[in-house]
């Protein structure tokens, strides 16, 4: 066989390998990169068969006709590798259309001027034989558009060129060798296109092509070209400090890193990537079919597994990979370690027993208040005032002692009387069954039960209640509010003074006032009734004003489980008015009197 011949071969060789290279691709086809992968192997075999074609023809006019297959790929070729390296670097996302449409103007002016070149010769000026040797049988006398051909060939090399480098910087080992394998691929047939512009008469640059096909191929099944873009491995590493494991489409791992590598030692037994994660993690079938099942749809569930002595949690995060086309090209497998939450979860759930437990014990406790506490002082409160009424009436030197007991008697049960109902209304043992009654009715009834503490202080008691006024309340609440509230008014009015309540309708709503003309409430002692909190602990003192008035907690949850609210006006001087609100009864006419039930 003669040069001609052999060189032949070695292009079609060249166009076998690249028609490889584009079936490979037409398998992925649903990347965009395979799909423009594609295009350049097809473009490369166009411009290797026509140049074979060329250099077996045995006159112009076939030589002119191999020159136009070949100008079905020569002016595409470099531009579409550009097209591809801005698909396989994420550049341009949102302007890529109209960018392609912008690329893909001067190949096609070329292609339609070399059609036409027969009318204004402006890609080949003229064809000279070649008087010393047959290879090539003629010499191509180029024109100005090859000119400007060539030299936008050179600038779309650059620019991919320049695509390249701040990526290569960025990128993992397994994807630096993807993007050398592509840059070897353009690269072998510049250079040998390099030797033709050096003075050699044969065009060397399909030749180059045949180490394109050969380096691609390589890259295929070595790096895998064509299985992810570098945009999906940068994700991998966004979560550095959870367990990242990246797979392809076909569910293999082709990447993961070192904190999926200590959480999953297995990983690291495989010889070579891709492996199916069927095998690498032949230890947790349950997660290996999870993955399987969900298919490119995002995923979020829990998974453990023991490690050395201890059983470890996560919880993981299956993501669908998609390129800047929207094609699904991979899934991302996170593992967030929750081991230290699951163990304080544990703890927490450890502590609640104990604090129901504690619970338990407290309402026992509370049992036993009202039960062996509450009785005998009621008990103590009646001897110490029929022992009080005896002495008073005998005029002897004791009865101002038994006084004393009597009313320290009085107050202790009313302090325990007061927190049991506080403690039945906080632990939800208090039913509310709101009924309507007649609010002056049930503020005469409060009166006449108090009655007997103001004439002991000589205090006046007034009402000013409107008898059509209806309120919707519970009862008991109802008689514990107004008993609180005349209780404190009595206490802190001095002799002969004055206690008055009054109601009133604003709206949906009743106000009712108890106010007293006794020496008001200093600016520190208002502050601490203010507060929100369960018990409230006046400053210090000889009279019954530094107490404790646990009795207004109480009233104020009531007025609260009525849906109203409870304040209070006061100053050094000049009484103290307590103010409540209670919803107005929807049927006033049929409210039950004070004394039903």
């Amino acid at each position: 066989m003669n040069v001609k011949q052999w060189m032949s071969i070695m292009l079609i060789l060249a166009a076998a390998l690249m028609l490889l290279i584009a079936w490979l691709s037409y398998r992925k086809r649903h990347l965009a990169v395979a799909r423009t992968m594609i295009l350049v192997m097809l473009s490369g075999t166009f411009y290797a068969v026509g140049y074979a074609l060329e250099v077996l023809s045995r006159n112009l006019f076939e030589m002119k006709l191999s020159l136009q297959v070949e100008y079905l790929g020569i002016p595409f070729v470099t531009t579409l590798w550009l097209f591809l390296v801005i698909q396989f670097t994420g550049s341009a996302a949102r302007t890529r259309r109209l960018l392609a449409y912008a690329l893909f103007v001067v190949p096609f002016a070329i292609f339609f001027l070399h059609l036409t070149n027969e009318w204004h010769h402006l890609v080949y000026e003229s064809y000279v034989p070649n008087e010393t040797s047959s290879l090539p049988l003629y010499t191509t006398v180029k024109g100005p558009a090859y000119a400007v051909h060539s030299a936008y060939n050179y600038f779309v090399l650059i620019c991919g060129l320049w695509l390249f480098v701040p990526m290569y910087r960025k990128a993992l080992p397994a994807m630096r060798k993807q993007i050398v394998v592509l840059v070897l691929g353009i690269v072998m047939p510049v250079l040998f296109n390099l030797i033709f512009w050096s003075g050699w008469q044969v065009d060397m640059t399909p030749f180059g092509f045949v180490v394109t096909g050969f380096v691609y191929v390589w890259g295929i099944y070595r790096f895998n070209l064509l299985r992810l873009t570098p945009l999906a491995q940068a994700k991998v590493f966004d979560t550095i400090r959870d367990g990242v494991i990246l797979l392809d489409y076909e569910d293999r791992i082709v990447g993961y890193n070192p904190a999926a590598e200590a959480q999953f030692p297995e990983l690291s037994h495989a010889q070579r990537q891709p492996v199916p994660i069927g095998d690498a993690l032949a230890a947790y079938p349950e997660l290996v079919e999870r993955v399987r099942v969900t298919g490119g749809k995002d995923d979020k569930f829990p998974f453990q597994r023991l490690g050395g002595m201890q059983r470890k949690h996560y919880s993981c995060t299956l993501s669908g990979i998609i390129d800047t086309d929207g094609n699904a090209i991979g899934k991302l497998l996170t593992f967030n370690d929750i081991t230290e939450l699951k163990e304080t979860e544990e703890q927490l759930r450890e502590n609640a027993r104990q604090l129901s437990e504690l619970n338990a014990f407290k309402d026992k406790l509370f049992t036993v208040v009202a039960h062996d506490i509450r009785d005998p002082i009621a008990l103590m409160v009646s001897l110490t005032e029929l022992l009080s009424e005896e002495q008073v009436a005998a005029d002897t030197e004791y009865s101002a002692l038994l006084q004393e007991v009597r009313d320290q008697a009085r107050s202790t049960f009313s302090l325990v009387d007061n927190l049991l109902n506080w403690y039945r209304g906080q632990s939800g043992h208090i039913v509310f069954r709101p009924l309507d009654w007649n609010a002056k009715q049930v503020v005469r009834q409060a009166l006449a039960l108090a009655g007997a503490r103001a004439e002991m202080k000589r205090i006046h008691l007034e009402e000013h209640v409107d008898a059509a006024l209806a309120v919707s309340a519970d009862k008991e609440m109802f008689d514990l509010i107004l008993r609180n509230l005349l209780s404190n008014a009595i206490k802190y009015t001095g002799v002969g003074g004055e206690v008055e309540v009054r109601a009133s309708r604003e709206g949906d709503r009743a106000v009712l006032c108890i106010s007293d003309n006794g020496p008001g409430i200093d600016a520190e002692t208002t502050e601490l009734l203010r507060q929100e909190e369960p018990f409230l602990k006046l400053a210090s003192g000889k009279d019954e004003a530094s107490k404790t008035r646990f009795g207004l907690v109480l009233t104020r949850e009531f007025v609260r489980i009525h849906g109203g609210r409870l304040w209070f006006e006061s100053g050094p001087v000049g009484g103290t008015r307590f103010y409540f609100t209670l919803p107005i009864s929807r049927d006033g006419k049929n409210a039950n009197g004070g004394d039903e039930r």
